[in-house]
């Protein structure tokens, strides 16, 4: 069981379409930071680089979409369509 410094909301991260990752201030000074293709693979972890801190990404996947648009990619795999 991790312990994680705070949970936050996906829309609330910067996504950066040149490194496909996502990221947000840590109060240490740098960025927590986790890639696309981690978080559509169910890893909703965020870590910073510098210090020990993690943070929860809350997402649903369906909302990594219009990233993986915004960024000209494709996703690893359809998304699955639910009725």
């Amino acid at each position: 069981m991790s312990s994680f410094y705070d949970e936050i909301e996906i829309e609330d991260m910067t996504f950066d379409n040149d490194t496909k990752t996502f990221t947000y201030p840590c109060p240490c000074g740098d960025k927590f930071q986790v890639y696309i293709d981690d978080l559509f693979y169910g890893d909703d972890v965020a870590v910073c680089p510098s210090c020990s801190l993690m943070i929860q990404v809350i997402f649903e996947k369906e909302d990594l979409k219009e990233y993986y648009e915004e960024a000209d990619q494709t996703p690893p795999e359809p998304f699955m369509i639910t009725a």
